[in-house]
């Protein structure tokens, strides 16, 4: 391969890694599953995952752009805070193998693609869905409160949220309560989880002036909002049986609910960056596992 061809993969490369990719998988998972569930509650009879290929082919093209770009965005705007912390300072941007401008309308074209491919592809809400996700992570979080607020990751984590409630828009035309109520799982579920590794990379952040909970609180106290968050969340996951969710969804609810208070619970009481390391990957997949369990439960749908 010659120089430039090398110098073009590598750049492919590092405009991948602000995207991040592992957010993107994630959020277009939940939506997928989102609009696959969702064809149990349309109003058409033994419709389960009665969808268009291009109709999924496009939500999924359409919420990967608004991810990368997103993300791309905001890359942008903590250049000068990424450089602070060990976790991040390898990133493209203070690295200096990407120019921050490059990367600002990257993002900005893909957040503009996919805003205006969906509106001609799928319809009003789930258009809006994908907009409102993109102006929280942008502006919400990342222009508004990750620098000034301690509570930044709890009302940023809306922007998930949209995600799979752009999905059960896809399949609906509309957003109806469980709709709603299943999208609002990504909320509950990303403070505990991000404060795990807010503690373990709490000193970074610190030097960074970032206001996350363990920088303004401590560990402990930290520790205990985790803790309280899973009691909220199992509970509150559980009662979507009572909207309509299956006993498969039920039973998936219960256990990983239960696996992610355990750990939480155990990190109560070794409030330390070790521990919620661990905590912060056992507990990762559960997003996925849930939406994974109300996808299938639409298809292998039974309820007492």
């Amino acid at each position: 391969m010659s120089l430039s061809g090398r110098l073009e993969s590598s750049a492919i490369k590092d405009y991948i890694e602000v995207s991040k990719p592992r957010i993107v998988i994630v959020l277009v998972i939940t939506a997928v599953t989102s609009m696959l569930a969702a064809t149990r509650f349309d109003g058409t009879p033994n419709s389960a995952w009665d969808i268009s290929f291009w109709k999924l082919s496009l939500l999924i093209i359409c919420g990967s752009l608004s991810s990368m770009g997103a993300s791309a965005i905001n890359q942008f705007y903590d250049r000068n805070i990424d450089n602070l912390m060990t976790r991040t300072s390898k990133r493209p941007i203070p690295s200096g193998r990407l120019k921050a401008n490059n990367v600002l309308i990257y993002g900005l074209a893909l957040c503009v693609a996919s805003v205006t491919l969906a509106w001609f592809t799928l319809n009003p809400m789930a258009t809006f869905m994908i907009a409102l996700g993109i102006f929280f992570y942008v502006v919400i979080y990342t222009l508004l409160l990750k620098r000034r607020n301690v509570w930044n990751i709890v009302i940023g984590g809306f922007a998930g949220s949209a995600a799979s409630m752009a999905g059960w828009a896809t399949t609906t035309n509309s957003m109806d309560l469980l709709g709603f109520l299943v999208g609002w799982l990504v909320f509950m579920w990303t403070p505990p989880h991000f404060w795990c590794l807010a503690i373990k990379t709490k000193e970074e952040y610190s030097k960074a002036n970032v206001p996350m909970l363990p920088v303004v609180y401590g560990d402990k106290v930290t520790a205990k909002y985790i803790f309280i968050n899973s009691l909220i969340l199992i509970p509150y996951s559980i009662s979507l049986y009572f909207f309509g969710l299956g006993i498969l969804y039920l039973v998936v609810a219960v256990v990983s609910g239960t696996l992610m208070a355990i750990y939480h619970y155990k990190l109560l009481q070794n409030p330390n960056p070790e521990f919620a390391w661990k905590a912060y990957k056992v507990t990762a997949p559960y997003l996925v596992v849930i939406f994974i369990g109300i996808a299938l439960d639409s298809l292998w749908y039974f309820r007492f």
